[in-house]
């Protein structure tokens, strides 16, 4: 047996469930903190001065234009999916949410 491949670790909750499942169980407390009211939402003003902290500290990554370029593509096709899935955009939802399949 090769033991410089086997990486012994103790795993114990959070980090002992599945990717998947703790991706879920993130996901819940976010949607129940927005529901409550009690999530932060960063405007564009704290979002600017969160990014020139980590430029000061040299901590903030540097996009290249062609990483600039996937990223926002990424988060203009999640933001697209989105709005197709909650019916806020084409014209297929009902607007609570969920997609109206009777029409």
């Amino acid at each position: 047996m090769d033991t410089s491949t086997t990486i012994s670790h103790s795993r114990r909750g959070f980090a002992s469930i599945s990717r998947e499942r703790q991706r879920e169980i993130a996901q819940r407390g976010g949607k129940a903190a927005h529901e409550k009211g009690t999530a932060h939402e960063f405007n564009s003003v704290e979002a600017s001065l969160a990014a020139r902290k980590g430029h000061e500290r040299g901590t903030a990554h540097e996009f290249t234009r062609d990483e600039a370029r996937v990223a926002g593509r990424k988060g203009g096709l999640a933001r697209a999916k989105n709005r197709r899935l909650n019916g806020n955009g084409n014209g297929n939802g009902n607007g609570n949410g969920t997609l109206n399949r009777s029409a």
